[in-house]
């Protein structure tokens, strides 16, 4: 958690990556599992960039789930309504760190027709040489995962 809090006060510097290339941080998940000075970080962090609009970066937090949400009869209704990423269009890039190539669950919705990318570093080792070599060639696959998505 102490690795957390200090990349998401990062976020928020004036300085910051996110601040000069109006990046909205949205930090989903269910925040109230977190340590109070994470959260209100995250919080922060939220409403700082809440004006940004040239790009999300999305956070997500998981955790699991109570009995009462195990219990509960979901449909599809629902599943679209009720997502943490309801205010964040479906991801184009999504990014495994450590070369993990399986999904595992996560977004699995939204990132039906978005590119897959799998660097071999960990996240807090992840930099500009990733992010370009993940948008290279998002580019390149580009119109194909456009043309997916129009087809649906």
């Amino acid at each position: 958690m102490d690795l957390m809090l200090k990349k998401v006060e990062g976020l928020i510097k004036e300085e910051s990556i996110v601040n000069r290339c109006g990046v909205r941080v949205y930090i989903s998940g269910n925040l109230k599992l977190l340590s109070e000075p994470v959260r209100l970080s995250a919080e922060r962090a939220m409403l700082a960039t809440a004006k940004n609009c040239k790009a999300v970066l999305s956070i997500l937090y998981l955790e699991g789930m109570n009995k009462n949400e195990r219990n509960h009869l979901i449909k599809l209704t629902d599943i679209e309504k009720n997502m943490y990423m309801v205010v964040a269009p479906d991801p184009d890039i999504k990014i495994h760190t450590s070369s993990e190539t399986r999904l595992s669950n996560f977004l699995i919705w939204q990132s039906a027709h978005c590119y897959l990318y799998s660097p071999s570093v960990l996240w807090t080792e992840i930099g500009f040489r990733q992010f370009l070599w993940a948008i290279l060639n998002f580019q390149r696959i580009h119109f194909y995962l456009d043309k997916k998505r129009k087809l649906l």
